[in-house]
């Protein structure tokens, strides 16, 4: 599998070629990933924060930590709409009781803009991946060998 990830923390950014850890953990630390395939269209990204909500809310997570899990998850799959062809997946997994894991799965870059992106103004969009970094402990992408498809991910701290 070829891939670039960039582990971004305050300190220090790094940049590796290796996919995200799988999830680890005992039953009782480990959140059973749930996965949700997307409409493409501009109502995937409300879509997916509906879903991420309520999964977030079932595992225990606190409103402080939902909320930029929820905006991670948003510019994510937004940015697989308008960039990506379909279909697109999400993939929530919470590795242990500190760590919130988000993966948004296109099925490569489309020729085309989304129609959002096509219609407005350079100030208007390309703000996702800063807001991605700002935000996550880790982030990145990866594309299995011999496929067009691509996983952005992030990896979130849920501790209060």
């Amino acid at each position: 599998m070829t891939a670039t990830t960039v582990l971004a923390d305050r300190a220090w950014r790094q940049t590796v070629t290796t996919a995200p850890a799988p999830v680890t953990g005992t039953a009782s630390q480990a959140a059973a990933p749930r996965v949700w395939a997307l409409p493409h269209r501009a109502q995937a990204s409300a879509t997916a924060r509906r879903a991420a909500g309520v999964t977030l809310t079932g595992w225990g997570m606190s409103e402080d930590a939902m909320a930029p899990a929820l905006l991670v998850v948003s510019e994510l799959v937004t940015n697989a709409v308008e960039h990506a062809l379909p279909p697109v997946t999400l993939q929530l997994a919470r590795p242990d009781e500190g760590t919130l894991h988000i993966e948004v799965t296109d099925s490569g870059p489309a020729s085309q803009e989304g129609p959002w992106t096509a219609s407005c103004g350079d100030d208007e969009h390309g703000r996702g991946r800063t807001i991605i970094a700002a935000l996550a402990t880790a982030h990145g992408c990866y594309t299995p060998a011999g496929t067009r498809a691509s996983t952005h991910w992030a990896a979130l701290s849920t501790a209060d």
